[in-house]
């Protein structure tokens, strides 16, 4: 079960999420929440909100869980059968993320469902190269 009602926690992890398609791990969440919310709080939230579809995570960099608000980047269409996602690009010198423009259909296999995926590409930004 997602987010049964609004909270004043919700409405402040929301707010961290109010500039688009960036990506913030749970780490940053929880340094920049702490006084207002404790790191349980933050963690069951983030959850209710993966699980309602407004949010989706992937892991970075070390094993670093990301979190990103979901603006249609994962589609699943019942007439094709595939999902299709924007994936993220992570420079392992930096730790820049960033969501790449490109789209990447993903088929369901062995007639299961896709209901999440993950995608996340890494290599070394543009100025680190």
């Amino acid at each position: 079960m997602g987010i049964s009602r609004k909270t004043k926690s919700l409405n402040l992890l929301l707010s961290e999420f109010k500039d688009g398609i960036k990506a913030i791990s749970t780490l940053d969440l929880i340094k920049r929440l702490g006084k207002e919310m404790n790191k349980t709080t933050v963690y069951r939230i983030l959850d209710k909100l993966e699980e309602d579809g407004i949010l989706h995570s992937f892991f970075g960099k070390n094993g670093v869980k990301f979190f990103v608000k979901c603006d249609g980047c994962c589609q699943t269409s019942s007439s094709s059968k595939t999902m299709t996602v924007l994936p993220h690009f992570q420079c392992l010198d930096c730790g820049k993320l960033d969501r790449l423009s490109i789209k990447v259909d993903l088929p369901n296999f062995n007639s299961s469902k896709l209901n999440a995926t993950q995608v996340l590409i890494q290599g070394r930004c543009e100025a680190c190269i």
